[in-house]
Formats: C-alpha cells, sequence, structure tokens
C-alpha cells in the first residue's frame, strides 16, 4: 500500500505524538494563591494591605 492510500484509508492525525504529560508536573506551588494569603489572615502588613487593595478591586463595580 503506498503512502497516498494508507491517507485515504487512515485520515492525517495531527494530534501530538509521543505520550501525554501531566499537566500538574513541574508546576511550582506557592503560598500567594492560599486563601489565608489573599485576605491577609496570616498577619503581614502587606498582606493585609495588598487584601485590602482585592477587595476594593473586587467590589468596583458592583
Amino acid at each position: 500500500m503506498s503512502d497516498f492510500d494508507d491517507i485515504l484509508m487512515n485520515g492525517i492525525n495531527f494530534g501530538r505524538g509521543g505520550e501525554r504529560k501531566n499537566p500538574a508536573e513541574g508546576k511550582v506551588k506557592t503560598k500567594a494563591k492560599k486563601k489565608k494569603y489573599i485576605t491577609g489572615a496570616h498577619g503581614s502588613g502587606s498582606a493585609k494591605q495588598k487584601a485590602k487593595y482585592r477587595e476594593q478591586r473586587a467590589n468596583r463595580h458592583k
């Protein structure tokens, strides 16, 4: 069977070749996205100020 016939019979696969990798693998886990840091509850003054700004920004167009 020629390559042309093979393509006609099976089509062309444009998907990714090889094995699929875990999307969570290789990512850095940070504390910045955890609830207590977002709300400023862990005691840092700068975190409390950032939380205040986040709250103001969230309530801007409500």
